[in-house]
């Protein structure tokens, strides 16, 4: 697939529990530029055709925990942008608007915390290092859940297996110029909302957002790479 529309989640989670593999491209761009080299006119046959030409690299294997954690990020993300709408409406609105739009926005923040809540429960049940790395990173608190959210969506977007180079650079964390187009930026913003709640500062720079980064992928490479049932301090 090039795509997994939000909205088909439990058609392709019925698929998956019926052992059919789900594939998606890490990189959508990647079918408008194989088209121009294919000469190949837009056309579902002709996407079909695209994609076989496409590297197997370029595919990422999903699996149920991902499509559930995707929705529930989705639906965060949508919640944000409201969020982030109303903010910026109330700054240009007059004194008389102000009223009702400060009460949308309260009833926004209030939905953001529930659904964060929510992303983070569901990460605990997924994902084994949640918890660990939460508890490492001291977002373990009630008051700490959008925190908690945003180290959920790193974890869902974020390929820490691979090298920290790569990590970085996915995330736009360079300290050199870099020619990649792969950038997640959605997960670029999660990761500045948890280096901000790390920090406790309102803005964060380049250094800090790489030190939580990094934090990140070396409890989630210690984790992986200890045998299974032995916890972090066991170990020699």
């Amino acid at each position: 697939m090039d795509v997994i529309p939000v909205v088909h989640t439990d058609g392709f989670i019925g698929l998956l529990r019926r052992g059919v593999e789900v594939y998606c491209l890490r990189r959508l761009t990647l079918i408008e530029e194989m088209r121009r080299r294919l000469g190949i006119p837009k056309s579902g046959r002709g996407d079909v055709k695209v994609l076989m030409h496409i590297e197997d690299k370029w595919f990422r294997r999903v699996d149920e925990g991902f499509l559930i954690m995707r929705r529930k990020i989705s639906v965060f993300r949508c919640m944000d942008r409201i969020k982030r709408r109303l903010e910026n409406q109330l700054r240009a609105a007059s004194q008389t608007e102000q009223e009702g739009l400060r009460r949308l926005l309260r009833q926004a923040e209030a939905e953001k915390e529930i659904l964060a809540k929510m992303i983070s429960e569901e990460a605990g049940e997924r994902y084994p290092i949640f918890k660990e790395i939460a508890e490492e990173l001291g977002i373990t608190g009630d008051n700490h859940v959008l925190a908690r959210a945003s180290l959920a969506e790193l974890l869902t977007y974020v390929d820490f297996s691979k090298s920290f180079g790569r990590v970085r650079g996915y995330l736009k964390l360079y300290r050199e110029r870099s020619n990649s187009k792969r950038y997640g930026r959605e997960a670029r913003k999660a990761l500045v909302r948890l280096t901000i709640a790390v920090i406790s500062k309102y803005k964060s720079r380049a250094r800090e957002k790489g030190d939580v980064l990094m934090g990140v992928w070396l409890m989630f490479r210690g984790a992986t790479q200890r045998p299974a049932g032995i916890p972090a301090q066991q170990q020699g």
